[in-house]
């Protein structure tokens, strides 16, 4: 199996799973643009204490959120070194050519990688405690006031939901395609950079037919039940805002609260 976490829903009872999808969908938007408050030491500290007690407050395995940062902790170690080589300020460490290593440089970079794991752990709590669907209704909410100015916010909101649904599907077409390659002497971790890069192609071509023919499944599929859009349509499942939304809302507050107050420290 894949270990790929974006888009798959972990059933379970914790206090997370309670949270409307449209409180834990926008704390997290809000989340992201608030993670850049941090400017220091205590900040950063106080913000990933925050984002640990979401992540423990699941009563899921660390494994699954290990398993949401690790895809991408090669292109965040990237970033990092980004800004370890080429920010300047500070005392200067090493230097050669275009690259330097500076003490500005090493917070940076430091910082860097803490913003962007943060982003993708609280991103983990909400898509593996939160269903699809739910996250598509809480999109369409979201999104209502462009209603105004004639945006079709059910399509979008649908068209979001079914790419959701589907990626962990995709990857683990992907890894059975890999695998039948690789039964049939296949090696995608062998020669340079060329190599590997037309090794890719036996596997890009089954995936993107696999891709069209599912697409095109899906589409009669909801075509044969008189799917029509969402207009005029009741909803199944009624979103209700609870009480453990006004719980994740002043805990929420209290994070803001306590960036502003030690930012300047």
């Amino acid at each position: 199996m894949s270990k790929i976490i974006v888009g798959r829903y972990i059933p379970g009872n914790s206090l997370v799973y309670k949270i409307d999808p449209r409180g834990k969908l926008l704390i997290t938007i809000l989340f992201i643009f608030v993670i850049f408050l941090a400017n220091n030491p205590i900040t950063y500290a106080i913000i990933t204490v925050f984002c640990l007690a979401a992540v423990f407050a699941t009563r899921l395995k660390v494994r699954v959120f290990w398993d949401g940062v690790k895809p991408l902790i090669g292109l965040i170690f990237f970033t990092s070194l980004l800004q370890l080589f080429f920010m300047t300020g500070g005392k200067t460490y090493w230097q050669w050519w275009i690259f330097t290593i500076s003490s500005y440089g090493l917070v940076n970079a430091a910082y860097t990688f803490i913003r962007f794991t943060l982003i993708i752990l609280i991103s983990t709590v909400m898509t593996v405690t939160t269903m699809p669907l739910e996250i598509a209704d809480a999109m369409e909410w979201l999104l209502k006031p462009l209603k105004i100015f004639k945006v079709p916010v059910d399509k979008i909101a649908l068209v979001i939901s079914i790419a959701l649904r589907f990626v962990p599907t995709l990857f683990d077409e992907t890894l059975k395609i890999m695998n039948a390659q690789r039964s049939r002497g296949a090696d995608f971790n062998d020669g340079g950079l060329v190599k590997r890069a037309k090794a890719i192609t036996p596997i890009l071509v089954p995936l993107f037919i696999h891709s069209l023919e599912t697409a095109i499944d899906l589409s009669t599929a909801m075509e044969s039940r008189g799917y029509r859009g969402s207009s005029g349509r009741t909803k199944y499942r009624v979103l209700n805002w609870s009480k453990y939304d006004l719980i994740s809302l002043f805990y929420f507050i209290a994070l803001v609260l306590l960036l502003l107050i030690f930012r300047n420290h």
